[in-house]
């Protein structure tokens, strides 16, 4: 029943909540993404629980630092075994470049499949207003395209992006590149935080590889079902 272009937040602040939560969604949902609420609070024993679960972890932590520190960060989180991980695309080319180098080498090292790497272009909370206080004269758009062609050129598999810049990213980085799109609300669902945001069809029209979904599931009255909605809107989109 699971589409593992749907990627469900783990969005919640305990274990007793995340567990409660994959139990309820069952085999709706294969793809979890566990982020620094979740991953701060509990350390990697979330992802190997998952992992033992059965199910694929994207660990969304967003690293941004140093190259010589992203690179050492990103290769401990690799005995936890996620099938994703992010750096920000903010530390530009060389950090994203020698984080992919470092982490490849010691997948190779370890004898174990290196996990897909991608980065974090602008956050979909943000909009022109927030970009310009930044101090920024371009768009937020013409960020995002840049950055995931630096992504592209860094040796990183794909990027996350909104969906509003999806379909621009896809015509220029390929068919191959992995964009992994959070933002998504179904119809009739707060936006909340978010500002950049579409439709899980929308999403995958646009070019989406995979969709992040958080509150529209875990703050749903029955998550399966809300899950099950969206399977059923993305279904034959391909």
């Amino acid at each position: 029943m699971a589409d593992e272009r749907l990627i469900a937040a783990l969005d919640v602040p305990t274990r007793a909540a995340a567990e409660e939560l994959v139990a309820r969604l069952g085999d709706s949902v294969s793809y979890y993404k566990v982020g620094m609420e979740l991953f701060y609070a509990l350390g990697g024993d979330i992802v190997t629980w998952l992992k033992g679960e059965g199910k694929q972890v994207f660990l969304d932590l967003k690293l941004h630092d140093i190259p010589n520190t992203v690179g050492n960060g990103l290769s401990s989180l690799l005995h936890l075994g996620p099938d994703i991980l992010n750096v920000h695309t903010a530390g530009g080319l060389r950090m994203m470049r020698e984080a992919r180098e470092a982490l490849q080498r010691t997948a190779d090292k370890a004898g174990v499949p290196c996990p897909k790497l991608i980065g974090v272009t602008v956050l979909t909370s943000m909009d022109a207003d927030d970009w310009a206080g930044l101090g920024h004269t371009g768009t937020v758009a013409d960020a995002v395209l840049r950055r995931a062609a630096l992504a592209q050129e860094a040796g990183l598999d794909g990027v996350v992006a909104s969906p509003a810049e999806t379909a621009e990213i896809r015509r220029v980085c390929g068919e191959a590149f992995l964009i992994v799109t959070p933002g998504i609300r179904p119809a009739g669902v707060s936006h909340d935080d978010q500002r950049r945001v579409m439709t899980p069809a929308g999403a995958i029209h646009a070019g989406a590889s995979q969709i992040v979904v958080g509150r529209a599931i875990y703050a749903a009255e029955d998550p399966r079902a809300a899950a099950k909605g969206i399977l059923k809107e993305m279904e034959g989109i391909r």
